[in-house]
């Protein structure tokens, strides 16, 4: 009954082995799901002349479903590229303006491709990974609200209205990838990017931003 015991007991330790070894094998495909936020760093300029000095604004968190697509390049080395549903992020007054709300807000989907290096070897359970790439932060559906309007000198007939820069900026990142199985997965990262945009109202005032936002995100996920 023993020896049944220790033969079972290697058996097992072999074939999780095996599952270890294939889960990130040269070739792989590593699709996953889960939550992403992003949460901005934000140092604010002055909104230019003519408004109250020292105008400044902030900018909220946003989580949302997320995840991504990862291709195993080799033992050490993949491509990685973040999915998500569009992020919508609340403007509010800052500075000489704090207290006054929200004056808008803004949709942003970040489009990112990173390079990776995964330590360890492809049997290890766990992989810790760094990350560099370039992200498209693509800026859409801006909306001013009415205290805006108030504050820059619009009217319910012709209200202050605000565009958001675009912009193609680095990312690093930093993560780790624990395997289940021979299939599944578990993953979580952080990830930061040097953003700094410009924010356009109707008025011709602009407002320059340094958003530098953190990513976190955990998403579990399947190997084809």
């Amino acid at each position: 009954m023993k020896t049944t015991t220790i033969r079972f007991a290697l058996l097992s330790l072999a074939m999780a082995g095996s599952v270890a070894a294939h889960a990130q094998a040269a070739g792989s495909w590593l699709v996953r799901a889960g939550v992403t936020n992003i949460t901005p760093d934000v140092t604010s300029g002055d909104l230019s002349a003519p408004s109250l000095a020292g105008t400044k604004s902030d900018v909220g968190a946003s989580t949302r479903l997320g995840g991504g697509i990862t291709y195993i390049v080799n033992e050490h080395f993949s491509l990685d590229m973040p999915l998500a549903l569009p992020f919508k992020h609340t403007l509010t007054g800052d500075g000489a303006i704090a207290g006054v709300g929200k004056i808008g807000d803004v949709k942003v989907l970040p489009m990112t491709l990173f390079a990776q290096y995964r330590f360890g070897e492809p049997t290890a359970a766990f992989r810790p990974y760094v990350g560099a790439g370039p992200t498209y932060a693509k800026f859409f559906k801006e909306r001013s609200t009415a205290t805006l309007s108030g504050l820059t000198g619009g009217t319910p007939a012709n209200p202050t209205t605000l565009s958001v820069e675009s912009k193609l900026v680095p990312t690093i990142q930093l993560g780790g990838t624990w395997t289940l199985n021979e299939r599944w997965f578990v993953d979580a990262m952080v990830a930061k990017t040097f953003l700094k945009t410009r924010t356009t109202l109707s008025t011709g005032q602009t407002l320059d931003i340094k958003l530098d936002p953190v990513t976190v995100s955990v998403a579990v996920g399947m190997r084809f």
